[in-house]
């Protein structure tokens, strides 16, 4: 993959861009990939099992991805038992984990192929950084892909900053 095979790169550096992931072995045919970024003020470990919650709720704007329950604020016992084929984030599968590094989840259905690869690295300056990248192959209907593409890049984007809330909390010892 190449940078300019990037449709959006919200928040992610160019080597983020670049650095191969297990979304593109996955789905090596995707015509779209989107990446988003965030800094987060806790321990890859921290945020790492913040992302394992994503077997119990997206950390969207619940209201409309998980029919209007609120996402856990405390982290769910067991969650971090991760197997790949589990369900995760609603519509989607566990298809690869790295423990304590990333989460690759995929989903096959109306929105096309749709694979994404949530990574956690560390900061050499302290903290983590949090990289989301979709590899996705949208079907051939009219205005799927510029609709979800502008969808996503909102909904990704608040699913990244409540992960990175709720970590920098249990980092900082105010909560979960």
């Amino acid at each position: 993959m190449g940078l300019r095979d990037v449709v959006n790169g919200w928040g992610s550096t160019p080597a983020e861009r670049a650095t191969p992931l297990a979304c593109d072995a996955i789905a090596p045919d995707a015509t779209s990939v989107l990446v988003r970024a965030v800094n987060v003020a806790a321990p890859p470990g921290t945020v790492y099992r913040w992302l394992c919650q994503l077997r119990e709720a997206p950390y969207s704007y619940d209201w409309i991805d998980n029919f209007g329950r609120r996402s856990p604020r405390e982290l769910t016992p067991g969650a971090d038992e991760l197997e790949v084929g589990q369900r995760m984030v609603a519509t989607f599968r566990l298809a690869h984990f790295e423990p304590g590094r990333s989460i690759t989840i995929e989903s096959r259905g109306l929105l096309g192929h749709v694979v994404a690869t949530y990574l956690v690295t560390e900061r050499p300056e302290g903290g983590s950084r949090l990289v989301l990248r979709f590899a996705w192959r949208p079907p051939r209907l009219p205005l799927v892909r510029p609709l979800l593409s502008v969808g996503d890049l909102v909904m990704a984007r608040r699913q990244l900053l409540n992960l990175k809330a709720l970590a920098e909390r249990s980092a900082h010892g105010t909560g979960a």
